[in-house]
């Protein structure tokens, strides 16, 4: 069984096209619901059923094409495999239709070695992954695990429409909802967006965990007052004091473990003019590892940062976890299967952890599952200089394949 690298370079540099930007590098902009997710998900359709699967989309606007040979039996619970077509504003083309086009690829091999599955085969495009118009992100997938609502989630809204409406003029409003839980299991197939690979010389990784992520608001509270009229003993300066605190979230993140990482990203200083002590800071702060302890450790360090700035600096604190997803580990058999489809294809095979969140974050919580990862130049993704050489993007969907077949049997 082997994949046509140039029929899956084919489809990703066509899928590039749609939303193209005009930058160094190769750039897109796919938002939710706008002409380029369109026209993305028409070709995607279109590749589906050339390829003789049956499509169906649901109320979200989730994409499946259904392969069942002969060999199968239809009430069997099927293998899936997919990714997203959405993109980040100014992204790359790779991050998501890989996973798309290499699960379609996948099933092509299968068809054109003759390969006989018992369970039918699952080629998936999950709606808003991204989360840069109508939700924080993982939201197709959300909805395929039952932990939102369909109702909720068509009446999301960017400021100007809903998620609903935005669906019907793309025409693809679906009805009902995919259930993952319905799946023997589910692969993912993504670029690394790190250097791992790259480093050991190598093609391919397969996930053994995702990280987990807490989301956390400080604010910092001091006092406004006159630059130039305030002496520097008696300034309380929430931003002096905020940047205290993210060179502590910094240090803590080093102190706490290899695979520790926290990232002050976000800042708001009040009133935010040259000629004023700033009085009030808010933060947005992003902790991850693979250790939901670690994690906790971390955010502990945090509220202890804050205790000594409010003792030594006269400031008031306030802190909330609003977000907190804990890590996802991989299905051993999964995994297994991934690494035997590089043996089989004698392709070395990397384990290592996402510290980047998935669709298969969610699909993890209902069924077995694992991902596997492609080696990214220099690591850099979400940005028109993404790039994973064609090369190792036809490995990848090789072993990709194989675990596919494995696991249909």
């Amino acid at each position: 069984m082997k994949i046509d690298g140039k029929r899956l370079k084919d489809d990703i540099e066509t899928n590039a096209e749609f939303g193209a930007l005009d930058v160094d590098g190769h750039g897109r902009t796919v938002l939710t619901g706008t002409e380029a997710n369109r026209q993305a998900r028409e070709y995607f359709v279109e590749r589906l059923e050339d390829a003789g699967l049956e499509v169906r989309v649901d109320a979200v606007g989730n994409i499946v094409g259904r392969w069942t040979p002969e060999s199968a039996d239809p009430n069997a619970n099927p293998v899936a495999a997919g990714s997203h077509l959405d993109s980040v504003p100014e992204g790359g083309i790779f991050d998501g239709p890989l996973g798309v086009y290499s699960a379609l690829e996948a099933v092509r091999a299968m068809q054109d070695a003759g390969v006989e599955p018992s369970r039918p085969v699952e080629v998936v495009s999950f709606t808003e992954e991204e989360g840069q118009r109508f939700a924080d992100g993982l939201l197709g997938s959300s909805v395929a695990v039952g932990e939102r609502s369909l109702e909720d989630v068509l009446e999301l809204r960017d400021g100007q429409t809903t998620l609903e409406e935005a669906l019907e003029t793309m025409g693809f409003r679906g009805e009902g909802r995919i259930d993952a839980s319905e799946w023997d299991s589910w692969l993912e197939l993504h670029i690394e967006q790190s250097e791992r690979l790259e480093r050991a010389e190598l093609a391919v990784g397969v996930v053994t965990t995702i990280t987990g992520i807490t989301h956390c608001h400080v604010d910092v509270v001091g006092e406004a007052n006159h630059a130039g009229a305030t002496p520097m003993p008696e300034r309380i300066d929430a931003l002096v004091a905020a940047s205290e605190f993210v060179q502590d979230v910094e240090r803590g993140a080093n102190e706490v473990g290899e695979t520790t990482v926290g990232t002050v990203g976000k800042l708001n200083v009040r009133p935010n003019a040259t000629n004023v002590v700033p009085g009030a800071v808010e933060m947005g702060v992003d902790i991850r590892d693979v250790s939901y302890d670690a994690m906790n450790e971390l955010v502990s360090l945090a509220r202890e940062s804050l205790s000594r700035l409010e003792a030594e600096r006269g400031v008031e604190t306030r802190f909330l976890r609003e977000f907190d997803v804990e890590p996802i580990e991989m299905s051993e058999r999964c995994r297994q299967a991934a690494h035997d489809a590089g043996d089989d294809s004698d392709i070395e095979l990397l384990d290592l952890h996402s510290g980047a969140a998935h669709d298969t974050m969610n699909i993890a919580k209902v069924t077995d599952t694992t991902m596997l990862f492609a080696q990214s130049r220099d690591g850099i993704s979400h940005n028109p200089a993404e790039w994973t050489e064609w090369e190792d993007c036809a490995s990848a969907t090789q072993v990709l394949a194989g675990a596919l077949s494995s696991l249909a049997n």
